[in-house]
């Protein structure tokens, strides 16, 4: 099941929950009132709650009564991230081999190396994303997302899965210019809208998280192209690790790694940073496409 927050075009003051289907969006509010079945319009306490059964029964009811009910295309929503305020977005970086390689930052990493970004830099689905005059290295960095579904600390790696809610995509937007302007990396990462993920959350049920396909393309070019397996730490082992210094909470993010193929790896006078009107798409087997554009702003 996917599941995404989103505004109508014709009222951007609320946010939205809704299931997406191959034949449309089921607005969930709609759905419930429709329907008499009981269901928060509000995605952390969906999260919070039991409602499986429920919004399976939505679903079913949609995709076999199609005449019956009402579908929103995708032209009448503008996409909201995934989750609102997580209370942490977690970052792995040097998560895949070839990776590491490419960036030139040491061998692999004995253990998950961690950052994080704020919910300033959260931004969605089909989101212009601005490229300031405070940095001029921009790149890209397709990645799987965890969503985190049940709070929990010390996590077994053996039980890890059974905390997450879903999966997504993201890309972890960095100024590398920023980035290494010391040991830490934190204003390289999470200037505004630096995140962006989506377009929904695909429900942990039927998916083999270390077995997808993962690409990258750059107006239409391939760039990255990896699969899942290829991580150095899977996404138990992060979930785990992490549960170990913080406690996770509902609607937390994890950003598990890039593959290879970001600017940052290319020789210096190869290395084409991102440019205003540039299209980035990262697709994840199973999991759909994110979409965003670039542009120069003024700050």
């Amino acid at each position: 099941m996917k599941i995404l927050q989103y505004y109508l075009i014709e009222d951007t003051d609320r946010i939205r929950v809704g299931i997406y289907t191959k034949l449309g969006i089921i607005d969930l509010g709609d759905a419930s009132e429709t329907l008499g079945v009981y269901i928060p319009n509000h995605l952390k306490t969906i999260m919070h709650g039991d409602f499986q059964v429920q919004l399976e029964e939505i679903e079913n009811y949609y995709l076999h009564h199609p005449h019956e009910v009402t579908f929103l295309d995708e032209i009448d929503i503008i996409y909201a991230p995934i989750v609102s305020h997580p209370e942490k977005i977690v970052c792995v970086g040097l998560n895949y081999h070839e990776h590491v390689n490419e960036s030139g930052l040491g061998d692999d990493p004995k253990e998950p190396i961690l950052f994080s970004k704020f919910n300033n830099a959260l931004a969605a689905n089909e989101q212009v994303i601005p490229l300031t005059g405070h940095g001029e290295q921009y790149d890209y960095e397709g990645e799987l997302v965890v969503v985190i579904g049940k709070s929990g600390k010390n996590i077994d790696p053996e039980d890890a899965l059974n905390y997450v809610f879903g999966y997504s995509i993201g890309n972890d937007v960095s100024v590398r210019d920023l980035q290494f302007k010391s040991g830490q990396w934190l204003i390289g990462k999470t200037n505004d809208f630096s995140a962006p993920v989506g377009p929904y959350i695909t429900t942990k049920d039927k998916i083999d998280v270390q077995n997808l396909t993962i690409q990258t393309l750059r107006n239409g070019l391939l760039v990255q192209s990896a699969n899942t397996s290829q991580m150095i730490f899977d996404v138990a082992t992060i979930i785990a690790y992490v549960s170990k210094f913080m406690t996770l909470q509902v609607g937390d993010l994890i950003l598990t790694g890039t593959p290879s193929g970001v600017v940052l790896g290319y020789d210096e006078n190869q290395q084409d940073w991102l440019n205003s009107g540039d299209e980035i798409v990262v697709s994840i087997e199973g999991l759909g496409s994110l979409t965003n554009t670039f542009e120069i702003v003024a700050d």
